[in-house]
């Protein structure tokens, strides 16, 4: 396994279209269980823990270390108790509908800042499988990412990526997949300016993609979504990127290693958020 390929985020595009409600901090720490997984090569079971640092998520998502500590201290109250629901099809073609918790375990010790994970056994497969229905991008595309429904409709378009295009979603469906809840922003008007919008404007100036919405009508009722969307500049995208990273010391770089953690290893970690001045 590359070391590109393992900094990626990869999911069955059945999980991708599972609807969840996950908050914003959980659902980061969903995905840097993820990256856990395949950087640290020992993959997801359905025994042994996924380690998350409070480091990496300080690192990853540019947020306050004592910030860092609480949120993900909150998450694990909530985590357990969150489901999801997906579709497979029987040997006799009939549709399964399943429903899942998305973890068996979940813990957080705090004198060492760092929570343990176990992932349940119905979303290890969807997850650790790499085949051709398989949706990847990197971490950096989504860290700067602060609305929850921006990361969600960011997974969602890019499943589509050899289009260019979705497909139209039904209202009632694409609010479930982005995770609204049923009693939120009932009014259209407040949907699109509360939670589309802002995914949309923050997906076009974060990520390495620029996407639209059109609205479909029956009359004057505003019925479903679709999305089209085009790659940006691979080299401005990264050179903005390098542009807002942190000026750091070597010194305060090894502060930040994790015990036992290589300079290689510590190096490739803190690239992305970090610019070591005098190495």
């Amino acid at each position: 396994m590359t070391k590109k390929i393992s900094k990626l985020v990869v999911k069955d595009n059945a999980l991708i279209n599972a609807s969840c409600n996950f908050d914003l901090v959980e659902k980061r720490l969903i995905l840097l269980a993820i990256i856990e997984a395949r950087e640290s090569g020992k993959g997801i079971s359905a025994k042994d823990p996924l380690i998350i640092h409070a480091e990496s998520y300080i690192n990853h998502f540019g947020v306050h270390r004592n910030g860092a500590y609480k949120a993900l201290k909150d998450a694990c109250d909530d985590i357990f108790l969150r489901q999801f629901s997906y579709q497979s099809f029987s040997e006799k073609g009939n549709v399964i509908n399943h429903k899942s918790r998305w973890v068996s375990e979940v813990a957080y010790i705090e004198n060492e800042a760092i929570v343990q994970l176990i992932f349940a056994p119905a979303v290890i497969p969807l997850i650790t499988q790499l085949e051709k229905q398989f949706t990847s991008y990197e971490i950096e595309q989504i860290s700067e990412l602060t609305s929850v429904y921006a990361i969600r409709l960011y997974e969602l378009v890019i499943s589509w990526r050899a289009t260019g295009k979705t497909p139209t979603f039904d209202v009632s469906d694409f609010r479930h997949k982005l995770g609204v809840e049923p009693d939120e922003y009932l009014r259209m008007d407040h949907f699109k300016s509360r939670v589309l919008d802002i995914a949309i404007k923050q997906i076009n100036q974060h990520t390495d993609i620029t996407a639209k919405y059109e609205q479909h009508k029956r009359g004057r009722s505003i019925t479903g979504f679709s999305f089209t969307f085009k790659q940006k500049n691979a080299e401005k995208t990264l050179n903005t990127a390098k542009k807002g990273r942190q000026r750091i010391t070597k010194k305060e770089a090894e502060e930040m290693a994790y015990l036992g953690e290589s300079w290689p290893d510590l190096l490739a970690r803190l690239t992305s958020q970090y610019h070591i001045i005098d190495m």
